[in-house]
C-alpha cells in the first residue's frame, strides 16, 4: 500500500534521517558518544536514544508497541536518580536500525481513516490528528540530527552532507 499522502513528506524526512543519523556517527569513538560541548548540552548517545525513543512514540500512534527497555531514559522530560542506564553506541545503533525498519512498514501499512483520528494529547499537531502528531515528529527528529550533524562537526570528524 501506498503511503497515505497526509504523512509523504514525513516518511522522506524518516528515510532521509535514518541515513543521515548513521553517516553521523560513523567512525565515533565510545568516549565522543559520550561528549557534550561545555559539558551540558546532549551528547550523541543521548540524541539517538531520543529519537529512537521519539521513533517507538510514533510506531504506538501508528498501532504497533515497539520499544525497548531503556528507552525511557531518553524520553522528553525524563528524570534519573543516577547516572542513567544507557546503551552501548552498538545496541543504541541496533534499535534505531530497527526502528527504522518498522516506522517504514507502519508508515506504508497506515490508512488515512486511522491517521485521522483526532489527538487529543502528545506532541503538537497542526490538523489536531494522529498525521499532525506524524508530520511534527518528522520535524522534531530533523532537529536533532542536525544536532547530530553539528556534533560530529565539533568532535573534529567531517561533516557528512557536503
Amino acid at each position: 500500500m501506498p503511503i497515505p499522502s497526509s504523512i509523504a513528506t514525513a516518511a522522506v524526512s524518516f528515510k532521509y534521517n535514518a541515513d543521515f543519523l548513521k553517516k553521523n556517527v560513523d567512525g565515533l569513538t565510545d568516549e565522543e558518544w559520550m561528549r557534550c560541548p561545555e559539558g551540558c548540552a546532549n551528547h550523541l548517545l543521548w540524541i539517538v536514544g531520543h529519537v529512537t525513543w521519539a521513533r517507538s512514540a510514533i510506531l504506538k500512534r501508528l498501532g504497533e508497541d515497539w520499544s525497548k527497555p531503556w528507552l525511557s531514559v531518553f524520553g522528553r522530560g525524563a528524570k534519573s536518580d543516577g547516572p542513567p542506564a544507557y546503551p552501548t553506541p552498538e545496541v543504541a545503533m541496533l534499535a534505531w536500525d530497527e526502528s527504522c525498519a518498522r516506522l517504514s512498514a507502519a508508515m506504508e501499512s497506515v490508512s488515512e481513516e486511522a491517521l485521522a483520528v483526532p489527538s487529543t494529547q502528545g506532541p503538537p499537531s497542526a490538523d489536531g490528528k494522529v498525521s499532525g502528531v506524524v508530520n511534527f515528529l518528522a520535524y522534531h527528529e530533523t532537529y536533532h540530527i542536525g544536532q547530530a550533524s553539528y556534533l560530529r562537526g565539533w568532535l573534529g570528524h567531517p561533516g557528512v552532507m557536503g
